[in-house]
């Protein structure tokens, strides 16, 4: 069996008010707690913040961009939660999209592949506290010097969807982080990875029997994510190209709405886990027989909040 971990933040909720939220995490089995980096607040501020109300929870980014900070600043970023969590922390880093590093940071998203490589190398080099005087293929480090390297070095590990990024995960560094995927692409994807390395999923859960709500709900998520080019190529490498394609025609037309419409029922239910929260929990565990070693469980908010439904699922954690 896997182990079972929480996105944070919630939404709506102030870092210093998820305190009650973490504790009752840890009470019900959870043992991971890993924060995402979009359009709230940055990966590493939720997880310094909460490091002190678990000495036990292990902490992971999922993920840090690797365009939108430069090599030194990351380095920083991830030796101060190494100190307020020594030895569990866990670094997952992406190229991201041209979405968030075009359009929202200003910066260009080239070589997104090199770009990532030469981030775990640099940081390898960097977080063991030795000096950095190195030209990678897509930026150069001058006399840089971690003046408080980790005590224990955190995992590093590797967004991937497609076959280059999924080796690489494996070849540079210590696992991966997935998404959007079912179990059964899981099985797929684990071809190209080294089976002793760490597998960590992000998987979309909604502990709801309303399933017309769920439905749309995640349609409008749906729509929104596989509409990002890097996430259309890989659910059409995945092999769902044809059923999306209604979708991805709709949007480009600029019909949002009928976008979402035209994600079909299939797609969804391949993609969120839904219903009782009995059956979460069984479908959450075919991840683990397909080969995923942490759960890390995005909730959506679409009946409850997530921290209700962290709460329904975590029920079962303690049964």
């Amino acid at each position: 069996m896997g182990s079972f971990g929480v996105t944070v933040p919630f939404s709506k909720i102030g870092l210093r008010d998820h305190e009650p939220f973490v504790k009752s995490a840890l009470e019900m089995g959870y043992e991971e707690l890993w924060s995402s980096e979009v359009d709230c607040y940055d990966a590493f501020s939720p997880l310094i913040t909460a490091s002190g109300w678990s000495s036990s929870m292990r902490l992971g980014t999922a993920i840090v961009p690797t365009f939108t900070r430069g090599p030194a600043t990351l380095a920083m970023s991830i030796s101060a939660l190494c100190d307020v969590a020594p030895g569990r922390v866990s670094v997952g880093l992406g190229s991201s999209s041209n979405v968030i590093v075009e359009r929202w940071n200003s910066q260009p998203f080239v070589s997104p592949f090199q770009r990532t490589r030469d981030t775990v190398r640099f940081l390898r080099e960097a977080l063991s506290g030795a000096r950095v005087d190195r030209e990678y293929e897509t930026f150069s480090v001058s006399g840089f010097k971690l003046l408080q390297p980790p005590s224990e070095p955190p995992e590093i590990l590797v967004a991937a969807l497609r076959e280059q990024m999924l080796k690489m995960s494996s070849r540079e560094a210590d696992g991966v982080v997935l998404n959007w995927l079912s179990p059964s692409d899981v099985t797929r994807v684990s071809g190209y990875l080294n089976p002793t390395k760490k597998v960590v999923a992000r998987i979309f859960v909604c502990p709801s029997v309303e399933v017309e709500l769920v439905r749309a709900g995640a349609k409008r998520l749906i729509a929104t994510y596989m509409n990002v080019p890097v996430y259309a190529e890989f659910q059409r490498w995945l092999g769902r190209g044809e059923r999306l394609e209604k979708m991805w025609t709709a949007w480009s037309r600029g019909d949002r709405k009928e976008a979402a419409r035209q994600v079909p029922n299939d797609v969804v239910d391949e993609l969120i886990v839904h219903g009782s929260p009995e059956s979460c929990k069984l479908s959450i565990e075919e991840y683990f027989k397909a080969g995923v070693d942490v759960a890390a469980i995005a909730f959506l908010p679409f009946e409850l909040s997530e921290p209700e439904s962290m709460m329904l699922l975590g029920r079962q954690l303690a049964s």
